[in-house]
């Protein structure tokens, strides 16, 4: 396959996009960010911007004109919404897209209400499984990293509260899970398209680290101050809670379940064969991680 030179990026503005474009245009990338029109967005600066109408497939098959590859890292809750973009690229010759997966794994998740949550997703890369085979010259590659270790500037990730340094533990807390940067996402995807032979047509695992939240405690406790209190609850508990939101059709389920899926003792998953040697991916220092990620949150 040739190489990928001109990539565009829809959701380049986002949480994720920023790192994104960065790190591909340190990769020597020329980027490409494909915004709505009309939209206020302001994508990161050195990137040529193409205002589209998403309505209009021939609009967006112009825009695509002469692209390599598509990366999509709009937010969970628009992934539905990607199938114009894919039609517009499969149309105008694109030869790699890469989806907005970026989380746990859809292709294998085993908890019946995150499935439930996830079938955009996870229809979605069914539907480029069946556009590739169709399309010889059209590849896909599927990325997920589990956790963004990022979230926990929020002040509330993986179960711990900042602001009031209390700690949520779930079962016994010695649950191994996996946590990766937005940065070292970036990364991965930099580094899916600098090798598009090796990685055409996969479902790639990506882990920046795996860690508890036990030893995240620990850390947070020599980092911040050891003032941190603690309550243990049963992953039984969230799934309770989760089902009696999703029956009052209250997705915020999503995040119960999620810690189930991945806190509660025994889920066993953290990624056993993940795709680090294959992209050439150092494992990211938890310690070295949070510390930089807690720089400049008030406590």
């Amino acid at each position: 396959m040739p190489a990928i030179t001109n990539v565009t990026v829809v959701g380049a503005s986002g949480t994720l996009g920023v790192p994104l474009v960065k790190a591909l245009q340190e990769a020597g990338f020329h980027v490409t960010a494909l915004s709505r029109a009309g939209s206020p967005s302001t994508p990161p600066a050195g990137v040529e911007v193409k205002k589209v109408d998403y309505g209009s497939p021939e609009a967006l098959k112009a825009a695509l004109a002469g692209q390599d590859a598509l990366v999509s890292v709009i937010t969970t809750t628009a992934t539905g919404e990607q199938y114009p973009f894919i039609d517009a690229a499969i149309a105008a010759g694109v030869r790699r897209i890469i989806p907005s997966e970026f989380g746990i794994n859809t292709r294998t998740v085993p908890h019946p209400g995150l499935k439930a949550m996830l079938q955009s997703k996870i229809k979605l890369v069914d539907y480029l499984q069946e556009k590739s085979r169709e399309n010889p010259s059209l590849t896909w590659t599927g990325i997920c990293n589990s956790f963004f270790f990022d979230s926990i500037k929020r002040g509330s990730g993986f179960g711990f509260d900042l602001k009031t340094k209390k700690a949520t533990i779930i079962d016994s807390g010695d649950e191994p899970f996996d946590v990766a940067t937005l940065s070292f996402v970036a990364k991965a995807v930099v580094a899916v398209l600098s090798s598009p032979d090796k990685t055409a047509n996969q479902y790639l695992a990506v882990s920046g680290t795996v860690t508890t939240q036990n030893q995240l405690l620990a850390i947070l406790r020599e980092e911040t101050g050891g003032d941190w209190t603690t309550e243990n609850v049963a992953a039984a508990k969230y799934e309770e809670v989760g089902n009696e939101k999703m029956a009052k059709g209250d997705y915020s389920a999503f995040g119960d379940f999620l810690h189930v899926l991945l806190f509660r003792d025994g889920a066993g998953q953290a990624f056993q064969a993940p795709a680090n040697e294959l992209l050439g991916l150092e494992r990211e220092d938890a310690r070295t991680s949070l510390k930089a990620l807690l720089a400049g949150v008030s406590f």
